[in-house]
């Protein structure tokens, strides 16, 4: 039983992360969260600035990661531009990064618990 229900969880996660990576970009014309048991990982609009907090003591931080899409480069795909990690600190860790105002380029976050699991990643987004 255990064995059917950790690989139907694994399966939904994997389909939740497919659908996220290939969703149609939205505008970030607000903040936007991604948040789970460990953490959450946010971006502010105004000022573009990264935040990530390790919510937990469990002995392990979380770390949230930038990808940028430039449809102009040669090299097509997400590439990672930013990386905020937290934890075994007081207080979260903050990070800017000047998202560009370009129908070009394309961002998505991710947030990662760094004591094993999955990763949860935003949809597609755009200035």
């Amino acid at each position: 039983m255990r064995r059917s229900f950790t690989r139907v969880a694994v399966t939904g996660a994997a389909a939740a992360t497919l659908l996220a990576a290939t969703a149609t970009p939205a505008l970030a014309d607000s903040d936007i969260i991604l948040k789970f048991q460990h953490g959450y990982f946010l971006y502010h609009d105004n000022g573009d600035v990264f935040e990530v907090c390790d919510t937990k003591a469990d002995g392990h931080g979380v770390t949230g990661v930038l990808l940028e899409n430039n449809d102009n480069s040669p090299v097509p795909g997400f590439g990672e531009i930013l990386r905020v990690d937290d934890g075994g600190d007081a207080g979260c860790d903050k990070k800017g990064h000047d998202v560009q105002k370009s129908p070009s380029y394309t961002y998505q976050m991710r947030l990662h618990w760094n004591g094993g699991g999955g990763t949860l990643a935003s949809k597609s987004f755009r200035e």
